[in-house]
């Protein structure tokens, strides 16, 4: 990428959220993450120049960038989807069906684990991922898609969901906000949001519970029971160094 394409991807306003994030925190390296999440709501994924851009706004190396984007999987480098598709293969989401899903989906996308089926970003292209826990073990088997969950699926109701995506639709997620593109979760998790409040409410808003999260505590409730507290107990001393 040119350095005049750099500029134009990276703009001012770009720039002004870089700076934003940096006021957040009391050490500028610190703003990194959502940094990387920003870049990818301008990108898709983290280029080699977007490791570039947020070098020189933390005043890090590349290296030291580039360490934090190979790392985590959050971070993608090479050009997602206008939808990621995160199918949990973890143990219990595996046994109960999440690798027959994830095998059924690569069968009918033709696609591999991070490949895009379709053009990266267009409308109704999806990326393809088999995840690690996706903390929704009692909802098993899961996936999200743009990090949504979506619930006891099946193979068949997998493929109906990527389906309607490539349709251009956006199936309510079980829990959570309501479905956006990738990046547009992307500059959610880099902490941007509408600032007119009917407007930011129709995006973040969205069920967070599930019945079954809950019944343990429901049914605690209900029958009276409590944690047991050692009273007057000694808080365990700290050996100091």
């Amino acid at each position: 990428m040119s350095t005049e394409s750099q500029v134009q991807l990276f703009d001012e306003d770009v720039v002004a959220k870089a700076q934003e994030l940096i006021a957040r925190y009391p050490q500028s390296r610190s703003a990194l993450l959502p940094m990387l999440h920003l870049v990818q709501s301008v990108q898709g994924y983290v280029s080699q120049e977007g490791v570039d851009f947020c070098a020189r706004q933390l005043d890090l190396s590349e290296a030291e960038v580039g360490a934090v984007v190979t790392f985590y999987t959050m971070y993608k480098r090479r050009p997602c989807g206008e939808h990621l598709v995160s199918v949990c293969t973890n143990t219990l989401c595996a046994a109960l069906g999440g690798d027959a899903i994830y095998k059924k989906l690569s069968e009918h996308l033709g696609v591999g684990h991070e490949e895009v089926a379709g053009e990266p970003g267009e409308q109704g292209s999806i990326m393809l991922e088999h995840a690690e826990c996706l903390a929704a073990c009692d909802l098993a088997p899961v996936l999200q898609v743009n990090y949504e969950y979506y619930d006891r699926q099946t193979t068949e109701s997998a493929v109906e969901l990527v389906d309607a995506l490539r349709r251009g639709e956006k199936p309510a997620p079980t829990r959570g906000a309501p479905l956006t593109d990738f990046k547009g979760a992307e500059r959610q998790l880099a902490g941007f949001f509408p600032e007119d409040e009917q407007i930011y409410r129709s995006e973040v808003d969205g069920p967070s519970q599930a019945v079954e999260t809950l019944r343990g505590a429901q049914l605690a409730a209900e029958r009276g029971w409590t944690a047991p507290v050692a009273e007057d107990a000694p808080l365990p001393e700290v050996e100091k160094k």
